[in-house]
C-alpha cells in the first residue's frame, strides 16, 4: 500500500468520525431541549386520570375489586382508543353513578 491511498484512507476514517460525532451532538442536544419541556408541563399540571391509576397500581391485586379502579382502566382504554373525549367523567361522582356502572364499562 503505497502512501497516498493509505492518506486517503486516514481522510475517509477521519471524516467519517467527525461526521458521526457531529450528528451524535445535535442529537443530544435536541432531545435534552425536548424532555426537559415535556417534563416541566407535566409536572405542573395534575392529572388526576393519573394519579387515580397510580393508586391502583399501589393497591396491587386488591384493584381487581376495586370499583374506582374498573372505572379508572375503562376510562384510560376509552381514551386510549378515542372512544371518548379527553375531559372524561373523573368530575362525576360516584355517588350518582349505579354500582354496576363500571362493570358495564370495563366490557
Amino acid at each position: 500500500m503505497d502512501g497516498k491511498t493509505l492518506a486517503r484512507a486516514v481522510a475517509v476514517i477521519f471524516v467519517a468520525a467527525a461526521l458521526t460525532a457531529a450528528a451524535l451532538g445535535v442529537s443530544r442536544k435536541e432531545n435534552k431541549s425536548a424532555g426537559e419541556g415535556a417534563h416541566t408541563q407535566a409536572a405542573s399540571m395534575p392529572n388526576p386520570l393519573r394519579d387515580g391509576l397510580r393508586r391502583c397500581q399501589a393497591l396491587g391485586e386488591a384493584a381487581l375489586r376495586d370499583d374506582g379502579c374498573a372505572r379508572l382502566w375503562a376510562e384510560q382504554r376509552d381514551r386510549f382508543l378515542s372512544l371518548q373525549k379527553p375531559s372524561g367523567s373523573l368530575g362525576e361522582p360516584a355517588a350518582s353513578r349505579p354500582p354496576d356502572a363500571a362493570l358495564h364499562e370495563a366490557r
